[in-house]
Order: structure tokens, then C-alpha cells, then sequence
């Protein structure tokens, strides 16, 4: 038997809906779909949120020298220790890398300044809003897990399939 839902997709097509699935949900914190397809998509935000949330107080302080105006400074720097920065490539390759959008009335040059140091935004949603926020729960509560709930909805009208709403709680 199989451990997961086939959603009625060869593989290839069901990987990337789910990607793509999953990583709006992460970014936008819900998300509405199929029944099924809200099952499949929970398990793997679950997953992704707990490797976020077991990995991302690893971290490592470095010295750099840099040359500036002629001198050679020393700059420390915060690295990612080697859990979290394996998680963060496992995120990279499981997740869309989504890109923040122009805010309304934002000028094309406020916008560049506002995104230039961040090169993958979802996958620091993830490691500095998430991460943080549900570790602060576990704590608190004594218990990991249980990230996302799914609610369920009334049937589409065209074909009348089952539908749900998944939501960050």
C-alpha cells in the first residue's frame, strides 16, 4: 500500500504540484485546495517547519578581514552551522523559491534596496518568523508538531469535489 496519495498525477506532475503547493502555503499562510491534496500538502509543511524549527539556532561566529579605503579590517560575521545549513539546502531543493513582490506605489529603486539582501525569502520566512514562533510554543506547551490545521469546506460547484482550507496556525 501506498504511504502517500497519488492525487491521480504521474509523479513527476504530482512532485511539482505539491512543491508548489507547499511553498504558497509557507508563504502566504493558507491555502485552498482539494481535500487531498490539503493532506498531502499539511504532511510536508509539517516536515519542512520541523527542520526549520530543529535546526535554526545553529549557528556560527566567524572573523573576516576586509579591505576597506585601504586598511584591513576584521568583521565578524554569523554563519549557518552545518545542520541548519544542510536544512536550508534541503529547503532550497523541496521549496519554490518564491520572490517578494513590489508593494503598491513602490518605486522600482525601493523595492531593489528593500529585497538586495535577501536572496531566497521564503526560506528566511521559514528560519526567522516560523522557526522562532514555534519553537517559543513547543516550549511553552511541552509538545512539537501540529503547525497546520486543515478545515474543511463546502464542494466545489463545477465538479463537486471535496474541498479544503490549510492554514499556519
Amino acid at each position: 500500500m501506498a504511504s502517500h496519495r497519488k492525487l491521480g498525477k504521474a509523479t513527476d506532475l504530482r512532485m511539482a504540484l505539491l512543491k508548489n503547493q507547499v511553498s504558497q502555503l509557507l508563504w502566504n499562510g493558507k491555502l485552498e485546495t482539494t481535500e487531498a491534496r490539503a493532506k498531502e500538502v499539511q504532511s510536508l509543511a509539517e516536515k519542512y517547519i520541523t527542520l526549520a524549527v530543529n535546526t535554526y539556532k545553529d549557528t556560527v561566529e566567524v572573523e573576516k578581514t576586509k579591505i576597506v579605503n585601504g586598511k584591513e579590517t576584521t568583521v565578524k560575521v554569523i554563519n549557518d552551522g552545518a545542520n541548519k545549513l544542510a536544512a536550508r539546502r534541503t529547503l532550497m531543493a523541496n521549496l519554490a523559491d518564491l520572490q517578494e513582490t513590489r508593494l503598491p506605489k513602490e518605486k522600482k529603486t525601493e523595492y531593489a534596496l528593500r529585497t538586495k539582501t535577501v536572496r531566497h525569502p521564503l526560506i528566511e520566512k521559514m528560519f526567522n518568523e516560523y522557526a522562532p514562533k514555534f519553537d517559543k510554543i513547543a516550549e511553552e506547551k511541552g509538545q512539537r508538531g501540529g503547525y497546520t490545521a486543515v478545515y474543511k469546506m463546502t464542494q466545489r460547484r463545477g465538479d463537486g469535489a471535496e474541498m479544503a482550507l490549510v492554514v499556519i496556525l
